[in-house]
């Protein structure tokens, strides 16, 4: 690999990989949940449902109770499957942003619907055969925040139709230059939480991407379904990530450190990047920046790994990202303090 052949080693911003430590609270919950030999609850533990949903309360403004949430294997699972344990099928339409994250288009596949991609819900056109709508802030790859108006037209524009909105919100804690609001808050669903799910992880907040700890929030009735169908398909967290998840969920001492690394890593990728002639758009908040320099993705792919940079190419996101690259903010100091440097190079 080119990049890889770098004298000064590979700077991979490719992936949105978590390299800092697990939090010595968790891993110290998780140790002493250990001795487990019977079956977890699909459900989650009370702790977990309560940490949880005094989680949402706080940063999403929501007033959940533990019937409307619900621990998920990661949140990646969670997207990939919901079209399918929403019963979504063939016949049927599922929207996602125009630019997105791969797995929501995969999971219309899995579930055998149509696929439309689309920021303006007025391009869907009059079809009564939408059936989920994903909406994603802060956006992956793009960093972009929705405000809480599109986000309440979104919400008011599927319930006319029956359709369920979800919303990935994974970034959530993470806003820079914008503060994301969540699909959950009252602003957003005016108090009512029916026909929309909220998808959280714990992955970037607490470094956990191998515990694989997420879950989903919102309308209790379709909490419910999704339960009583996770319990026969044995998508159960199991216990002693449970375990780990509340002790997560309730230390905000350690989330508040990481998103200031973070911060800082954003702060010096991004005058990296503007000092070699890129520009950066939208990326107000999340865990990448999304970059151009006004020719197609490959090239800018290319022109970094000479330099031993690797990032992601924007194709993969949708074909409306062919001139752009999403770098993400996961590398070592050490790795970002050096970006500049090599983007200096001839």
């Amino acid at each position: 690999m080119l990049a890889a052949a770098h004298p000064g080693g590979l700077i991979n911003l490719s992936m949105g990989t978590p390299v800092d430590p697990v939090p010595e609270v968790i891993r110290r919950a998780l140790a002493e949940a250990a001795d487990a030999p019977g079956y977890p609850l699909t459900a989650g533990t009370p702790a977990l449902r309560e940490a949880i949903a005094a989680w949402v309360a706080r940063a999403c403004g929501a007033g959940v109770d533990g019937l409307g949430v619900l621990p998920t294997i990661g949140s990646k699972e969670l997207v990939a499957w919901l079209p399918t344990l929403l019963g979504v099928g063939p016949g049927d339409v599922v929207v996602v942003p125009s630019i997105a994250y791969p797995t929501y288009e995969d999971g219309a596949r899995l579930a055998g619907a149509t696929t439309v991609r689309t920021d303006s819900l007025t391009a869907v056109g009059p079809t009564s055969r939408v059936r989920l709508v994903w909406v994603n802030s802060p956006g992956n790859p793009t960093g972009r925040v929705l405000p809480a108006s599109h986000l309440r037209k979104v919400v008011e524009w599927a319930r006319e139709r029956g359709a369920v909105v979800a919303s990935d919100e994974c970034y959530l804690p993470l806003g820079w230059a914008a503060e994301p609001v969540s699909v959950l808050s009252p602003e957003v669903c005016g108090g009512s939480y029916d026909s929309v799910l909220a998808v959280h992880s714990l992955s970037k907040r607490s470094n956990l991407a191998g515990y694989r700890a997420g879950f989903v929030a919102g309308d209790p009735a379709l909490v419910a379904e999704l339960l009583k169908i996770r319990k026969h398909a044995g998508m159960i967290v199991p216990a002693p990530v449970q375990a780990a998840m509340v002790a997560a969920l309730h230390d905000e001492r350690h989330a508040d450190e990481q998103r200031e690394r973070y911060r800082a890593r954003r702060d010096t990728l991004r005058a990296a990047f503007t000092g070699a002639g890129f520009r950066v758009e939208h990326s107000e908040a999340g865990l990448y920046l999304w970059l151009t320099r006004d020719e197609d993705c490959w090239d800018t792919v290319d022109w970094l790994a000479r330099r031993g940079i690797l990032v992601a190419a924007g194709v993969f996101y949708g074909p409306g990202a062919r001139r752009y690259v999403r770098a993400a903010l996961t590398e070592s100091d050490e790795r970002i303090a050096s970006v500049a440097a090599r983007l200096a190079q001839p």
